[in-house]
């Protein structure tokens, strides 16, 4: 059995954060543990409140994965502060983590904030570079950068600059980049930018969507695939997850996916 360790935060209404990362797994057939680095308060309106988990105790809970059971890769989420950053980082080095996926969160669906300030710095020097693959959506992507990304010659343009931070391929998510009909992300691996197109789906239910599909790359990662086979069988596996979330109707503002039906067009 594959096994995946997500370390994120905690999205008390199911849609996001670690909740998301372990539908994700589980639905595309891997085993998932996970380290809490913070606890949300929010629903599908916003984010009400968060509390973020001691830098120490989140070392603990990661040593208490990796002494015992292991893990084939690593995915990380919401990280809150520079010290949990660090943690982070330092016991990746420790442990030889040789796939990891950062999902640099920085803000909510909702539009609040979810790193604090001085954790930007963080990621960029101790995260990134340690990264096999990182994922920005577009306004991440300008946080990094200090660009600003309007078209996808933009994105490529940041996919380029985040790569010489050190990641080793880098896909800039443009998903929720307005001023197009299509959802285009962008996959750089340090010599060629490759434009992944799907069409936009016109719908409230994205609730999660960065988490879900940054994890999905993990988990095709931690299966064998390669990164652009993972990253293709993620947005497919998104994609469905979306189409799918209609059924659901959970909460009145932005709704999470349908995690569970989206594995039924994953491409072989």
């Amino acid at each position: 059995m594959y096994k995946l360790l997500t370390i994120a935060g905690s999205d008390s209404g199911g849609g996001a954060g670690i909740q998301a990362d372990l539908k994700t797994f589980a639905a595309l057939g891997v085993y998932g543990m996970s380290v809490l680095a913070a606890l949300t308060a929010q629903n599908t309106h916003g984010v009400e409140g968060v509390f973020t988990i001691p830098a120490a105790f989140v070392q603990q809970q990661i040593d208490a994965v990796m002494s015992d059971i292991g893990a084939d890769a690593w995915k990380t989420g919401m990280l809150s502060d520079s010290d949990i950053i660090h943690v982070v980082a330092e016991r990746a080095e420790h442990y030889g983590v040789s796939r990891l996926v950062v999902d640099p969160v920085m803000v909510s669906r909702s539009g609040d904030s979810l790193l604090q300030p001085s954790a930007r710095d963080a990621i960029i020097q101790r995260l990134i570079p340690r990264a096999y693959v990182v994922t920005p959506n577009h306004h991440e992507a300008q946080v990094l950068t200090g660009m600003t990304i309007d078209t996808v010659a933009d994105m490529r343009e940041a996919a380029t600059a985040i790569h010489s931070m050190g990641a080793r391929y880098v896909v800039v998510k443009g998903g929720d980049m307005p001023g197009t009909s299509e959802a285009i992300d962008v996959l750089y691996d340090g010599q060629t930018h490759l434009d992944l197109h799907a069409p936009r789906i016109n719908t409230r239910n994205t609730h999660g969507t960065g988490c879900t599909f940054a994890s999905a790359i993990a988990a095709e990662l931690t299966k064998g695939c390669t990164v652009e086979g993972a990253v293709r069988n993620a947005k497919a596996y998104i994609n469905a997850a979306i189409q799918a979330a209609a059924m659901l109707k959970v909460g009145s503002g932005h709704g999470p996916l349908n995690h569970s039906l989206g594995q039924s067009v994953m491409l072989p």
